[in-house]
């Protein structure tokens, strides 16, 4: 039997949680932003909430207050969110009511997630690997057994990143609790209209994952089922769903209410089994006196609602706030080590890369690499990866799933733990699956959490063309992922700077895109030769944000009018440089080395030099990463320019053809560079 004490604590709390809808409802036009609450919701986010131990983590959905309200967060930092306060502790105004995130002493973490439905799996399936992870090296040395909860509405469930979890979390047997709250709705659509099974039937095809149901309106039932999993969880560090069926007696949210989409019949028949009147009764019924219930009633919405009223005199954010907390502070502000050490052989650009992620893994056991085909067996596609598993084993280097939604997503579960994944999307063409991670998860945690969890991963993606490689393989992305604020995007064009900026980004403590481009990893294509440079030491870090001068222009040429600077990166370089060659001491190249931060600085100083620009990239050109930095040049450097800005990519075909002549015809090229860069001098 569940503790008196526990059963009055639990009935203040939902007597807190009915006034708190109540206020925000007769309050609709001080509550103006969306929100959702936990009526008909109480009694099984308590079990949760009043159960789970500070060095727990969680993944709560946009209905959980009850839980939060559980895990002992008051009434009025719930409503400083809820109203978009500067003292909101979560988001600091940032972000809607109740997405907390929290790492505070005394309570489970909370990390970010966003309200995208179901993609809360992935990044809350990634913690519970670290921590599996963590326990797997004899990392977690204080003795306790965290699990992970991650919890859901029904409707949810449906979304194809729930499965990867799923899959993921039975794969590898992993300490995470789903709960799934069903209340038969997902917004306006009803269960019968959105599945062909509920949850529980849905997840008996994951082999490893053990089910169970609750009525998740009865509160005493709840706290025993959760106790029970949450034990089990703690002992056999395995994989565990409860279903619990609940009512919902609110609306889906404060912008679609109730009366817009549900029957009376329907609301009175989830009234019955409203878990308020359902604990009162129990409690009742072990003698607790009426005068004692309806005092702890009392007490619980008064101080809902002086909290409410406290929360709406608080301070709206300081506007001088609303660009911090983009990215963390970078871990890699200098050029350190030795770029060219004396007797070393040149390396090819894929085995700097090698070299630097065993470098790491070595020296950080916290280091792990994963993604398709990384495995022993083959050590990637490009033997990027090769050894590496064989030296650190297969909890450290191991093949996913072909999943790259779970590849990007769970480095924000990874990261939250204080595990620093190293990733790879096998080919650019395969991203796109992994971009709602990259976007709502990723992109944003640091902001939204004013820096509390901040992402730090770094995904790899090989891009670009490289000789017969066809539509899906030979894809250029920058422009897209550029788009995405929060992220960091390095593109090395030679061995040197391969290994110093994939130092730079596992030491920078934000999401880090390394894009690498596939004709460069082997210096096999003609002209590429340079890439195949002096590998830098162990100790090699280049930061992000610093550009590299290829080839200076000559002075004379210069006062002269007859220069131009080249602004490219990855292939473009090369192209750049061949081309450059019928123009002796007239070409200025500027290899950018990363794209987000930019080294703006360099690249005006260069256009001012020189009068003229051009700009090549292997992309399309239209609406491109090169057309917008074109437009910028031309604002900044306006006065300075003897001539338009000129842009030189790929033609604006949807996809690089097979064909071996075609893809020529698509892509730039040195002589194409050439009649460009001739145009441009004319002037």
């Amino acid at each position: 039997m569940v503790k008196k004490e526990i059963l009055l604590d639990a009935y203040s709390l939902m007597c807190a949680a009915r006034k708190m809808a109540e206020i925000y409802d007769a309050n609709r036009q001080i509550c103006k932003y969306v929100h959702s609450t936990s009526r008909g919701h109480e009694a099984i986010q308590l079990a949760v909430g009043m159960q789970l131990q500070p060095f727990d983590f969680c993944s709560p959905y946009y209905r959980d207050e009850s839980m939060l309200l559980g895990m002992g967060i008051s009434p009025y930092e719930l409503m400083l969110q809820l109203l978009g306060k500067g003292e909101d502790p979560f988001s600091g105004g940032r972000s809607y009511y109740s997405h907390p995130s929290l790492r505070r002493a005394e309570f489970p973490i909370i990390p970010h997630q966003s309200s995208a439905t179901g993609m809360q799996a992935i990044p809350a399936t990634g913690m519970a690997h670290a921590v599996a992870y963590k326990e797997s090296q004899r990392l977690n040395k204080k003795g306790e057994y965290p699990i992970v909860l991650c919890s859901f509405g029904d409707g949810s469930i449906t979304e194809g990143e729930v499965a990867e979890a799923f899959q993921m979390a039975v794969l590898k047997q992993l300490p995470i609790v789903y709960l799934v709250q069903d209340n038969d709705w997902g917004i306006s659509a009803s269960s019968d209209e959105m599945r062909a099974m509920d949850a529980f039937e849905y997840a008996a095809g994951f082999k490893g994952l053990k089910r169970v149901r609750v009525d998740g309106s009865d509160f005493i039932k709840s706290y025993e089922e959760v106790e029970e999993i949450f034990s089990f969880v703690r002992k056999n560090r395995k994989p565990v769903l409860i279903h619990a069926t609940i009512p919902l007696l609110n609306h889906h949210t404060s912008g679609v209410r109730k009366e817009w989409y549900r029957s009376e019949e329907d609301l009175s028949r989830h009234t019955k089994h409203d878990p308020i009147p359902k604990l009162k009764k129990i409690l009742s019924d072990i003698g607790v006196d009426e005068n004692e219930l309806s005092e702890i009633q009392k007490n619980a919405e008064d101080k809902a609602s002086q909290h409410f009223k406290q929360a709406v005199d608080s301070p709206d954010p300081d506007l001088l706030t609303a660009g911090d907390f983009i990215f963390a502070p970078s871990g890699a502000t200098e050029e350190k080590g030795i770029r060219k050490p004396e007797g070393k052989e040149p390396v090819v650009m894929v085995d700097a890369a090698l070299h630097a992620v065993d470098e790491l893994m070595k020296k950080h056991p916290e280091c792990i690499f994963y993604g398709q085909d990384v495995g022993a067996r083959l050590g990637g596609v490009f033997r990027e990866a090769a050894t590496l598993a064989k030296k650190y084993g297969d909890d450290r280097v191991f093949n996913t799933p072909i999943q790259e939604a779970y590849i990007v997503g769970s480095t924000a579960g990874m990261s939250a733990v204080g595990i620093k994944p190293i990733v790879e999307i096998q080919f650019a063409d395969y991203v796109w699956t992994g971009i709602n991670q990259l976007v709502c998860e990723i992109s944003k945690s640091s902001y939204l959490t004013m820096g509390k969890f901040p992402v730090s991963c770094v995904i790899r993606i090989p891009v670009g063309a490289y000789g017969g490689g066809g539509p899906y393989h030979s894809g250029s992305i920058e422009s897209t992922l550029l788009t995405l604020k929060g992220i960091k995007i390095g593109y090395p064009s030679n061995a040197a700077d391969m290994k110093g900026l994939m130092k730079a980004a596992y030491y920078d403590g934000n999401p880090v895109i390394m894009l690498e481009h596939k004709g460069l990893y082997w210096s096999k294509n003609p002209g590429t030769e340079g890439a195949k440079c002096i590998e830098p030491d162990e100790d090699y870090i280049l930061p992000f944000g610093k550009a590299n001068t290829v080839l200076h222009a000559g002075e004379n040429e210069m006062e002269n009018g007859n220069s131009c600077a080249v602004i490219t990166w990855g292939m473009g370089v090369y192209w750049s440089l061949s081309a450059a060659k019928k123009f002796p001491g007239q070409i200025e190249i500027v290899d950018l080395r990363s794209l987000q931060p930019l080294d703006e600085d360099a690249i005006m100083d260069a256009v001012k030099r020189h009068g003229k620009c051009l700009i090549v990239t292997e992309e399309p050109i239209l609406n491109s990463f090169a057309e917008s930095l074109a437009g910028r040049i031309s604002q900044t450097c306006f006065q300075d320019l003897d001539a338009p800005v000129a842009t030189i990519g790929a033609k604006n075909v949807p996809a690089i053809p097979l064909n071996i002549a075609l893809e020529a015809e698509i892509l730039p090229n040195a002589d194409k560079v050439g009649v460009k860069l001739n145009e441009l001098l004319s002037y």
